[in-house]
């Protein structure tokens, strides 16, 4: 099928002279070329994302968007990287009536000719305009193709201006035309009027099963969240009876199958009426991107319009709760990550993944499968390098600048083993929403220092706080900061992690620096993370750290250089660590260590030619304290994504994606709300300063 116009016609030039009519054909070829460059660019493919409106959610939602001229298809995809995959709607455009709305400069319509109605919205007006072009010709050329080979029209007889078609009149031997007979019309008449009138029957009676599916869905919707009121425990009933769930889950697929009956009648239909390409896949009915069973609020966020989803999405800019650590209680939530069934049974996803990535390729953008997610977030998961904060604290005891910052690299080698992983299997946490926040502390028995520099017995205890905030989406970057004011420590960072794919790997980069400051003695420390690689994710993924670390202190002038060692392909122990303290004034190396952040680690002193081992094993994890989740705001962590985390652990991966893809649809609807309005994320705890994001009361600045 071609896409080409008809050439233009030549005028009439007998009337010209030679050098006249060469002018006016110089003329013709040129705005023959036009046309024909103009032809090329139509018949071009068109991509780009639009922003859809959805009844089912009553709002605005990203779609990627691809226009084939040849088959005059509209397609939508969820994001650019699904448009591989099967399409969650597609519309043919013979016959479709394409429209910009009065509304504002970005929005305009698609009527299609089987009464279906896209409204979208594109990013601009200039882009608009081009969409529209591009969707006219495509309707245009389809709709005289499909008139072009349709069957002649029947002659009306309530029209007897118009003649019937040659095609309905016959000729007798001497050559008169025979007209139809009177009975011969009223046939042809009643049998055009049977089909017009069973084709406009069928399209009604599709809008009106689809109107009650709708209905049927805020009925369902309602249920759900009946059901999500309920306690989570009780003697009688409660939101996890096994006879809620199965009732919620049986209603769902009631649902779904009601759509996608519906979805293949109006494919044949279509495929009848329109002469649609045999094999083309039409979604009359939005896949359902509301939160989904379980969500609270979610009532409120289906009927919201765009405004509200917008002002929705920028209530972060203020804590939610005053933050209370009198309220924290012992945590509780350290279920191990060892379960090996969800990546077995999800192979075949993760398989299907991979063939779509490439080496090097940033997945920054990419969204990973739920069932490999950690149930927590990557805020929460920072606090885990204080599973020593005794170590960490003890610094400040410490009179000797050397032994301080020998101190600081024990803590430092140490606060791995506990904090990369959970379990013997790699997962991804959460990727932090804007505004995000995540709060817990440590009481920490205070050790008194004698005169001959040992520790006596506890007394009392201190209070080790964390704040940590999610403070930019591109790139994603999150800030964290501990502080204990007895000891007049604090510790400030910035982190942006960044992915690449690696073929059977998946590197992640730490880009940001951490700082610990010492208000005694006006000492700073500075260092990076490293980075760290998801090995074998066809198999068992386990984690390993590789990078080469600086520490150090300008004051004291002392640096310690560690080295990741990743595991070479022949030969090589896994995790194994180096590392080495030197005095910048003297020259002189302080200090050697080696072994495994996860296992032994060997200290050799070289001014004492004396040696330390500390088995990380068999060190003591002391446990986070957190606020229960009733305590929490809105955008803290455990409560904001605590139906993921719970369907999670249901096993329930498909209801944890919708959870999850409301999460990340509403962000982006704030981010596009605020980079059109030229506005910037106004953060609650942290600054930035320079590169880094810094906590806005810093121990040493308020003190």
């Amino acid at each position: 099928m071609s896409l080409d116009r008809p050439p233009i016609p030549l005028p009439d030039l007998s009337g010209l002279s030679e050098q006249e009519q060469q002018q006016v054909m110089i003329v013709m070829q040129r705005a023959q070329d036009f046309e024909s460059q103009e032809s090329e660019k139509m018949r071009q493919p068109l991509e780009g994302q639009l922003s859809k409106y959805t009844n089912v959610m009553k709002g605005w939602q990203y779609r990627f968007f691809v226009l084939d001229p040849m088959s005059g298809l509209l397609e939508y995809f969820e994001k650019e990287e699904h448009k591989r995959q099967r399409p969650r709607g597609s519309v043919y455009l013979a016959g479709s009536v394409i429209a910009p709305s009065d509304e504002d400069s970005q929005t305009f319509t698609v009527n299609a000719a089987n009464g279906e109605i896209f409204r979208l919205r594109a990013y601009d007006a200039k882009d608009r305009q081009h969409w529209l072009n591009r969707l006219r010709y495509t309707a245009e050329y389809h709709t005289n193709t499909i008139a072009q080979n349709a069957p002649p029209l029947v002659h009306r007889p309530d029209r007897p201006d118009r003649p019937p078609p040659p095609s309905s009149l016959k000729t007798d031997q001497s050559g008169n035309i025979n007209k139809p007979t009177e009975n011969q019309l009223t046939t042809v008449q009643r049998s055009h009027h049977k089909s017009t009138s069973s084709l406009a029957s069928r399209g009604d009676s599709h809008r009106e099963v689809k109107e009650v599916i709708h209905q049927v869905q805020s009925h369902e919707n309602h249920l759900f969240e009946k059901i999500d009121d309920l306690p989570a425990g009780g003697e009688f009933m409660n939101r996890l009876d096994k006879d809620l769930l199965l009732l919620k889950a049986t209603s769902q697929a009631t649902v779904n199958c009601l759509e996608q009956c519906l979805h293949i009648l109006q494919q044949q239909q279509l495929a009848q009426n329109s002469g649609i390409p045999a094999g083309a896949t039409v979604e009359w009915l939005e896949p359902r991107s509301s939160p989904g069973p379980g969500v609270r609020g979610s009532k409120s966020a289906i009927k919201a319009s765009p405004a509200d989803s917008f002002t929705s999405a920028l209530s972060t800019v203020s804590p939610e709760v005053p933050v209370n650590h009198d309220d924290d209680i012992e945590d509780d939530d350290n279920e191990k990550e060892s379960e090996l069934g969800g990546v077995e049974a999800h192979k075949s996803v993760i398989l299907h993944l991979l063939s779509q990535l490439k080496l090097g390729m940033d997945l920054t953008r990419v969204v990973l499968p739920t069932f490999i997610l950690e149930k927590r977030s990557l805020l929460e998961m920072f606090a885990d390098c204080m599973a020593h904060p005794d170590l960490f604290m003890k610094t400040t005891d410490i009179s000797d600048p050397e032994s301080r910052m020998l101190n600081v690299l024990e803590w430092y080698l140490t606060s791995f083993h506990a904090g990369i992983i959970q379990g013997s299997v790699a997962k991804k946490p959460y990727n932090p929403i804007i505004g995000e926040t995540f709060h817990c502390s440590w009481q920490v028995p205070k050790l008194e220092m004698s005169n001959g520099d040992t520790l006596e017995e506890p007394q009392m205890s201190s209070r080790l706080i964390y704040i940590a905030e999610q403070v930019s989406h591109h790139p994603p970057v999150s800030a964290f900061y501990f502080e204990c004011p007895d000891k007049k420590i604090c510790m400030n960072g910035s982190i942006w992690t960044k992915s690449k794919f690696m073929g059977m790997s998946i590197g992640v980069s730490m880009v940001g620096k951490v700082s610990i400051y010492l208000q005694e003695y006006d000492e700073e420390y500075k260092f990076s993370l490293p980075s760290a690689y998801a090995r074998s994710i066809l198999t068992v993924p386990w984690v390993e750290l590789g990078d080469r670390i600086n520490i150090t202190c300008q004051k004291t002038g002392y640096t310690a250089a560690v080295t990741f060692h990743t595991k070479p392909f022949y030969g090589g122990r896994l995790h194994e660590v180096s590392a080495e303290l030197k005095n910048l004034k003297s020259g002189a190396i302080v200090c050697r260590a080696k072994g495994e952040w996860n296992g032994n680690l060997e200290f050799n002193y070289l001014n004492t030619d004396e040696q330390k081992i500390i088995d990380t094993t068999k060190l003591k994890v002391s446990k986070k304290c957190v606020r229960p989740i009733n305590l929490q705001g809105e955008y803290e962590s455990r409560k904001l994504w605590q139906h993921v985390t719970n369907s999670l652990k249901m096993g329930d991966v498909n209801t944890a994606t919708e959870h999850k893809r409301f999460l990340e649809d509403r962000q982006r609807e704030g981010e596009k709300y605020r980079r059109e309005s030229s506005m910037q994320y106004p953060t609650k705890y942290f600054h930035l300063e320079g590169d880094l994001w810094t906590y806005n009361n810093l121990l040493h600045r308020t003190s």
